[in-house]
């Protein structure tokens, strides 16, 4: 996948694409439902297939949002967009400048004269330019100016609902993350590298991979099973092992900082600097203090044999290509 970081002076390779536009925060099944449709044409047409999407997210901008909101940080959502066969990815900065690009601009001076596109898909809400000015309409009405032709993906949903990211925000901020994953269409996951801890865990015979999620949207404070991603350097491709984490502040030994501590189930290596991959899939229970140390060792093993369970009857996520080495 090529990444252009701007529109002017794009090379004759970076032009002429089918183009899905949005912020894509989650990369969800209603946005995959619109990167495909775009790529259905591409096919047909034999163009290139391209995303054009914001960083960082407008609402991050203008300030719109009442602490962590969002569902895929920045190397996830690479991967994820990635993952779709995207040949080309327009990743924008959204500053002040593009803030205040009028909406017939950001057609005919960044679509048509930067990208040269040769069609655009958008979802069912999409807005864009100054003020949010521009919509489906305004793109329909300049395509034959512009060259263009222009496809709007309808709301996509199930019987639960429409495929929203706020509905998966909400869902994931309760600790739901099997809920989240159906609108995401994967589990949900976090990224980090693994940092040296207590060895806490390791005293108690469950030793510990530990990443901090401060400052990033996350599950409520609990215990669940979930699947660890551990790159194999032999392969350059992530390998999956069963595990069960706690995240939360570990009220037993009286701490504060948010930390999410993933054992890896039967696994015995040193994981220290290393990335590390937690994808959610069940919440086991809710973050506790226990009345010492036997009490808490008793119930890790429950909420081990837990996870077990869990995983045992479900699989572990696709392995995501190495050629999408985000």
């Amino acid at each position: 996948m090529r990444i252009y970081r701007h529109w002017r002076d794009v090379p004759a390779q970076g032009r002429g694409a089918v183009v899905a536009i949005g912020n894509f925060d989650g990369v969800h099944l209603g946005h995959q439902a619109v990167i495909a449709e775009a790529g259905r044409i591409a096919r047909a047409t034999g163009a290139p297939l391209a995303v054009l999407t914001f960083e960082p997210h407008p609402r991050e901008f203008f300030g719109r949002t009442d602490g962590p909101f969002r569902l895929t940080p920045f190397r996830i959502k690479l991967r994820e967009i990635a993952a779709l066969g995207v040949d080309i990815l327009y990743l924008l900065r959204f500053d002040a400048k593009l803030a205040a690009l009028a909406a017939d601009d950001f057609i005919h001076s960044l679509l048509v004269g930067g990208l040269g596109v040769s069609h655009v898909v958008v979802g069912y809400d999409f807005a864009f330019g100054q003020a949010r000015g521009g919509n489906f309409a305004l793109l329909q009405q300049n395509a034959e100016k512009g060259g263009y032709q222009v496809d709007q993906v309808s709301v996509a949903g199930s019987d639960d609902g429409i495929y929203s990211a706020s509905e998966a925000r909400t869902l994931l901020s309760a600790g739901d993350v099997a809920g989240t994953a159906r609108i995401l269409g994967r589990p949900w996951e976090i990224e980090g590298r693994v940092q040296d801890g207590e060895k806490r865990g390791r005293q108690l015979g469950f030793p510990t991979a530990n990443l901090t999620v401060g400052g990033t949207l996350h599950p409520d404070h609990g215990v669940y099973a979930l699947w660890a991603g551990l790159k194999d350097a032999a392969s350059d491709s992530w390998q999956w092992h069963p595990a069960v984490a706690n995240l939360g502040r570990r009220p037993t030994f009286d701490e504060n900082e948010l930390l999410l501590e993933v054992h890896v189930l039967d696994f015995d290596g040193d994981l220290y600097g290393q990335r590390l991959r937690a994808c959610f899939v069940e919440r086991v229970r809710p973050e506790r203090r226990f009345d010492g140390l036997e009490a808490l060792k008793a119930q890790i093993a429950s909420d081990t044999a837990s996870a077990r369970e869990i995983l045992a009857a479900g699989s572990s996520p696709d392995i995501v290509s190495s050629a999408t080495n985000f």
